[in-house]
């Protein structure tokens, strides 16, 4: 039986909306393609029409999930700014709901182990990142690009580490500091202001 377009388009959009969702919640070597598929509400054999491999599968939602996020980022700037961001990227929701949140703290390590087109994907989706973020910098910030890299190494290494001592004071402790790391690396340093 032949389905229309449509119908086929919104199962592979299902599918890699569950793939984003259980690779970050999951992980992505975890996560199988009969419980992705099981979870999509479809059959196994059902896979291969969308997508050539798992790594295809891989490459696609999480370019996806990064999208989603890139989209998340600039509402937060344009209602409130990086503090908004900031506050929102390390809050307690974000930290206990990592397969709905950055693909970046989920899956940075497995993303390292894929193949040189999900890195390279994956590279792209980050520096348009990192240019949003460096946009909202101030003028006398001498290398943006430079301080909004620090600012996600900052976000997402504390974000990893309130998840691994989820449901402790420490936790949260991590997630105050991370937030007055990152705070700290967007005011001008001395010698940026006198130049």
């Amino acid at each position: 039986m032949r389905y229309e377009k449509g119908r086929k388009d919104a199962s592979r959009g299902r599918i890699m909306e569950v793939a984003a969702n259980r690779f970050r919640g999951d992980g992505i070597a975890a996560s199988g393609l009969a419980s992705v598929m099981k979870d999509a509400g479809l059959t196994n054999g059902a896979f291969y029409p969308h997508f050539q491999s798992k790594a295809a599968l891989v490459r696609e939602s999480v370019a996806a999930a990064l999208e989603a996020q890139s989209d998340q980022i600039r509402q937060a700037l344009a209602a409130g700014g990086l503090d908004m961001a900031i506050d929102a990227y390390l809050s307690a929701v974000h930290r206990d709901n990592p397969g709905q949140g950055c693909a970046s703290a989920a899956l940075l390590p497995e993303i390292a182990r894929e193949p040189t087109e999900t890195r390279q994907l994956y590279t792209e989706c980050l520096l348009t990142q990192v240019r949003q973020v460096s946009a909202e910098l101030s003028p006398q910030v001498r290398d943006p690009e430079g301080v909004a890299l620090g600012i996600f190494a900052t976000l997402i290494g504390a974000l990893q580490m309130a998840r691994a001592v989820e449901g402790t004071e420490l936790s949260d402790r991590i997630l105050a500091a991370g937030a007055d790391a990152a705070r700290a690396l967007i005011q001008p340093r001395r010698d940026d202001e006198a130049s």
